[in-house]
């Protein structure tokens, strides 16, 4: 949870809502089919549905108010995958200083599955 602090008291804004705020980011950009989830019985990425976005997300707390961000996502085929991580990465960073006022240190992009047709 970070807490910015103003002069009419202060805002805690918890995990969640960053995931939230950063999967249907991720998930509106050219190329994304949506955000993956890996599956402990059998070990296979699924993608998730468009209300479940968020779970395809992990936020970390940085000492210096900062936060660092893992998405999982799957892509369309014949993307070029090095523009759609570069994408992702510019509007996440934007949409959460934009959204929370919380600037983003790191934006890892994991593709871990491409959807044919």
């Amino acid at each position: 949870m970070i807490r910015h602090n103003n002069e009419s008291g202060s805002i805690n804004i918890s995990t969640s809502v960053y995931t939230e705020i950063v999967g249907t980011a991720a998930s509106n950009c050219f190329g994304v089919k949506g955000m993956a989830a890996r599956s402990v019985k059998d070990g296979v990425y699924h993608l998730l549905r468009k209300e479940s976005a968020g779970k395809g997300v992990r936020v970390y707390f940085n000492d210096d108010d900062t936060i660092s961000i893992d998405l999982h996502i799957i892509v369309d085929n014949n993307v070029n995958l090095s523009a759609v991580g570069a994408s992702i990465i510019s509007e996440v960073r934007y949409v959460v200083a934009k959204c929370t006022g919380t600037e983003v240190r790191d934006v890892n992009v994991y593709i871990d599955s491409m959807m044919i047709g």
